[in-house]
């Protein structure tokens, strides 16, 4: 007698030609916006809550659309979101004018070969990070339940998250946070609240940055309130008293605005590297053993396939079998060893091909599953868009050019430095490209457990995305680098130039750490930061179940600007208050999911808008194509836009409360 599948397990119809053409699509578009949104702003925005979106409008249209199926489309362009966050380190191949623009079949190459690796790195940490883990995964559980409310033919099977009142809950919360962002692009509302000042008696000066976003305080309600105690933690050590201190020790005359942001540029930040790095060491010796587990129920349920035993094997728990997770690893291999020692002879390091080519292949083996690791750790803990894989870009980027000075640099000519920078800049983009996808993947598959989908599915679904993003990528940057240029580039106009500002520090650093004149004692003071944290952590844990200090987070609060922290904070709050009064009504559980899907939508909202926008920008060739107002408007729509903030969202949360309460007494 045969075992029988839980009902979770039942064939679905979910990886469909209609599905990939959809993701396809939706993938070549959020793609070729959010290279020039991240090249503009230095962020990048997530992807998958407004493709599900997207596709949930489209699908309906077909008799036997699932949840699976739509899932399956924003896992395709998911990859949109994340692959082109390699424009955080590839421009710097072009800042410090080793190329001229970006060669297709090299750039290509390297998104695509690093982004497949990623996928198959991540295939079996899924067990340790997702299934047996339980870290929040807050943009992941907010598409699952954006998917629930309006998914496919079976999107009423599940009485609380399919309600009308769900359904109207997440649709409130795009629709305003989609207005208020549309209204922002007009200036007539302000898109931040921006205060420097001068502090102290020797000169030191210090700021804040309120951003006015639906989006950042969703976010913050999804990550809960200790995440958002942390990083206003890593925001009081980098404000409050690094970055005061480091003015005041330059005593620099200017603007408080300028002189605090580039104490914070050329100074914090390297701090914040320092505890985002010994945070991530201290995460993956923790990640030791259930990473082990994870490989070991991987080759487990590969057996089990091979015995012919594969149907005892629920479908929710099938990924990709572990033998061609391997095989594909080797494929993507070889283009990688051919672009390494193509790179290396032009940089004039042939002299040196065999051993760029043999140690750069382990560098990217060993680096790459390291990252994919602390990457998808990083993604459960505060959401893909919140990672900070600068921070990981520029840890990648000391480790490269450390090991090109200690391995090449004593026997190169001093001619060959800048072909040794250059070299540092290239291995890492491709560390970069697995790290950007494991970042995202991770994510992905815990929508997908929510809604019961198919991991092997959606890690094919995940190749495909990466393999279209890859092509997007090139174009798109060459483009932009011929319209606008980068920040610093000899001949560009700089109130046109986009700013890139990861891909200037980054490139920044490998110059440094090569030509030996790079600050060790910011990243040391950093690492020591991080020490003492993880020991509060561990303090904090044994008073109290509850509490917590996760050092990534509180190194994140130091390493992000204030425009992004911030406001996730007081979503952090924002989002524990409301979870308190939902727990003095009948039902607090279905309140507090209400919460979860006006979030939720405020994503999709502001998420959607920011296509629109960027797309617009590309188009018109205008910074502010939207603008109804000059400068001279600005002080007033402070005040305006920071007051119809506080009042949206207080009516927002309002009704989700009275409709929670509703719901209740009905």
């Amino acid at each position: 007698m045969s075992a029988q599948l839980p009902s979770s397990a039942a064939p679905r119809t979910e990886l469909t030609i209609r599905g990939l053409i959809i993701g396809v699509v939706i993938t070549l578009v959020f793609t070729a916006a959010n290279v020039f949104f991240g090249l503009k702003a230095g962020l990048t925005f997530a992807t998958s809550i407004p493709a599900a979106v997207i596709s949930m409008a489209i699908l309906r249209g077909f008799k036997n659309s699932t949840i699976q199926e739509n899932n399956i489309v924003q896992t395709i362009a998911s990859s949109a979101g994340t692959l082109s966050a390699i424009i955080f380190v590839l421009p710097g191949l072009v800042m410090i004018g080793w190329w001229n623009g970006f060669p297709f079949w090299i750039t290509f190459g390297i998104c695509a070969t690093g982004g497949i690796l990623g996928v198959m790195y991540t295939i079996p940490l899924r067990r340790a990070l997702v299934t047996d883990s339980d870290l929040p995964y807050p943009e992941g559980v907010a598409c699952a339940e954006v998917l629930k409310v309006g998914g496919g033919d079976d999107s009423e099977s599940s009485a609380e998250e399919s309600s009308k009142d769900g359904l109207l809950a997440v649709t409130a919360g795009t629709i305003v946070s989609a207005v208020f962002a549309i209204v922002v692009a007009t200036k007539i509302f302000a898109s931040d609240v921006v205060q420097y000042f001068r502090i102290g008696d020797r000169g030191g000066a210090t700021g804040y940055d309120f951003s006015l976003s639906f989006a950042l305080l969703a976010v913050g309600h999804l990550v809960g309130l200790w995440v958002g105690i942390a990083m206003l933690l890593g925001a009081v050590i980098a404000w409050a008293w690094a970055v005061p201190h480091y003015t005041a020790l330059a005593a620099t005359a200017g603007a408080a605005a300028d002189v605090a942001q580039a104490a914070w540029s050329h100074k914090v930040r390297f701090l914040g590297a320092g505890t985002i790095g010994v945070a991530a060491i201290w995460t993956l010796a923790k990640l030791v053993k259930p990473v082990i587990s994870g490989l070991s129920s991987a080759m487990a349920a590969s057996r089990v396939r091979k015995s012919g035993q594969g149907a005892l094997l629920p479908r929710t728990e099938q990924d990709m079998p572990i033998g061609i997770v391997g095989l594909i690893s080797l494929i993507c291999l070889l283009p990688i060893a051919w672009l390494l020692g193509n790179f290396a002879n032009s940089a004039g390091l042939g002299s040196h091909l065999w051993l760029l080519i043999v140690g750069g292949l382990v560098f990217v083996v060993v680096m790459g599953f390291l990252v994919s690791a602390v990457c998808g750790y990083m993604a459960g803990l505060i959401g893909s868009s919140n990672s900070p894989l600068s921070g990981v870009g520029i840890l990648v980027v000391i480790i490269a050019a450390l090991l090109l000075v200690v391995a090449v640099q004593s026997q190169v000519s001093v001619s060959a430095g800048k072909g040794m920078v250059a070299f540092a800049l290239f291995i890492t983009s491709v560390v970069f490209s697995v790290a950007t996808i494991a970042n995202n993947n991770l994510q992905d598959l815990k929508t997908g457990q929510l809604v019961d989908a198919t991991p092997w599915k959606q890690q094919v679904a995940l190749v495909i995305g990466v393999l279209v993003g890859a092509a997007v990528i090139p174009p798109v940057l060459d483009l932009l680098n011929k319209a606008y240029g980068f920040a610093g580039m000899a001949g560009v106009d700089p109130a046109v130039a986009l700013p890139a500002p990861q891909a200037g520090l980054i490139s920044a650093l490998a110059q440094g750490v090569i030509q030996g004149n790079i600050d060790w004692s910011l990243i040391g003071l950093g690492a020591a930061i991080g020490v003492v944290l993880i020991g509060l952590d561990a303090l904090l844990g044994r008073f109290s179940q509850s509490a917590a200090l996760p050092p990534l987070a509180v190194g994140l609060g130091i390493y992000l600007p204030t425009s992004t922290t911030l406001m996730i904070v007081v979503g952090a709050v924002v989002g524990w208050y409301f979870d308190k009064r939902a727990d003095r009504t009948a039902k607090p559980e279905a309140t507090k999911q209400l919460g979860v899907l006006l979030a939720s939508g405020m994503i999709v909202g502001e998420s959607i808008i920011g296509v629109i926008i960027a797309a617009i920008v590309v188009f018109s060739g205008k910074a502010s194509p939207l603008g109804l107002v000059g400068e001279s408007f600005d002080n007033a729509a402070i005040w305006i836009g920071g007051i119809a903030f506080l009042l949206v969202n207080l009516a927002l949360y309002l009704w989700v409360a009275k409709l929670g309460r509703k719901s209740a007494e009905g």
